[in-house]
């Protein structure tokens, strides 16, 4: 199988609209309210990582990491279908595609773009590992990881909650930086982590999650391949 075709296990319902592959995890729902606040057709298809289907050959023709989400655009930039792994990669392209949710004014556009590079290379890894040694992993280890990501998570806190002392939003308007973030940020009620970061002193980042979570597309996507 080439890259680029669409897989026929997951079966397209409208070929010619956005293939999105994903699950509604922090990192698989950036895709799908970004899909929803662009107002974009496209045919959803969950992949089921507790079941290994990110490991399925169809799928790893699309996303050679085994990762969610993905997607294929079927009318990609040369006119022929995109397949597009990473979330931050995806919402840029789509962003750039449709010339939303990205700031039109190059100082605003470039700070959108660091925030989002931000997520993928701090409030991702950090938020996911504090996760997964809090939640997953207490009481089959020492207590040395949960201390050591929870330590790292309350300092991005404090560097999102610094940000936002005078904005409502990353990149001052609305756009992927905060599509990125939020979702990692809520992943903490998930985890049971928030009294042990010290969450609720963190009162911009409190409000910009509620103004965020506010957005009927934003309350749409994040059901987007939602777990059973």
């Amino acid at each position: 199988m080439t890259t680029d075709t669409l897989p026929k296990r997951w079966k397209a319902t409208s070929p010619d609209h956005i293939q999105l592959y994903s699950l509604a995890t922090p990192n698989g729902q950036k895709a799908g309210i970004a899909l929803e606040e662009l107002g974009l057709e496209y045919d959803a298809h969950t992949i089921d990582i507790m079941k290994g289907d990110q490991f399925d050959e169809e799928y790893l023709s699309i996303n050679p990491n085994s990762k969610i989400p993905a997607i294929i655009d079927p009318h990609g930039p040369n006119g022929g279908p995109l397949s597009i792994m990473e979330s931050g990669a995806i919402l840029l392209y789509l962003a750039e595609k449709t010339g939303k949710l990205l700031p039109d004014d190059p100082y605003w556009r470039s700070k959108a773009i660091q925030w989002t590079f931000f997520q993928t290379g701090s409030v991702g890894p950090m938020f996911g590992q504090f996760g997964h040694f809090y939640k997953y992993a207490k009481g089959k280890t020492d207590t040395y990881g949960e201390e050591r990501y929870g330590k790292e998570v309350t300092r991005l806190l404090g560097v999102l909650d610094a940000a936002l002392a005078d904005r409502d939003w990353l990149a001052d308007e609305f756009s992927i930086a905060d599509i990125m973030t939020v979702p990692w940020v809520n992943g903490l009620e998930y985890y049971e982590g928030k009294d042990f970061v010290g969450y609720d002193a963190f009162t911009n980042v409190h409000a910009w999650v509620e103004r965020f979570m506010a957005r009927p597309a934003v309350q749409r996507g994040v059901k987007v391949c939602g777990f059973g």
